[in-house]
């Protein structure tokens, strides 16, 4: 069980201003990804990839950053995942944070790309 802290980095290619990307790498079995506060970010997606073993990213958000809720794909469906995934985020919340339960042996890296001012 470990607080994994984010790293944020503007990506300058492409050209588009206020792009950015927030990355927590190496989560492992029951981590917690450090939330970060995303509610300025008008488009965003997250892409969950690495090595599972049997573990489970859920990605949360919240608007008291106390409470946390799974957030969902535009289709409604949960961003509950045990296997490599890219997806749009349906809701715009206030915090977004990663976290992991079960599996052994894992190593997952989470990168979150965010439009708008950060």
């Amino acid at each position: 069980m470990a607080t994994i802290t984010p790293t944020t980095t503007k990506v300058t290619d492409g050209g588009v201003a206020d792009v950015y990307i927030v990355q927590w790498p190496s989560m492992g079995n029951a981590d917690t990804g450090i939330a970060i506060p995303m509610s300025s970010g008008s488009d965003r997606s997250v892409q969950i990839e690495g090595t599972f073993g049997a573990a489970t990213v859920v990605f949360q958000g919240s608007n008291d950053g106390t409470n946390y809720q799974t957030l969902t794909d535009p289709q409604g469906n949960a961003i509950s995942k045990t296997s490599a995934s890219l997806e749009a985020i349906s809701e715009l919340t206030r915090f977004v944070r990663p976290v992991t339960s079960g599996g052994t042996g894992s190593v997952i890296n989470v990168s979150l790309l965010v439009k708008g001012q950060r």
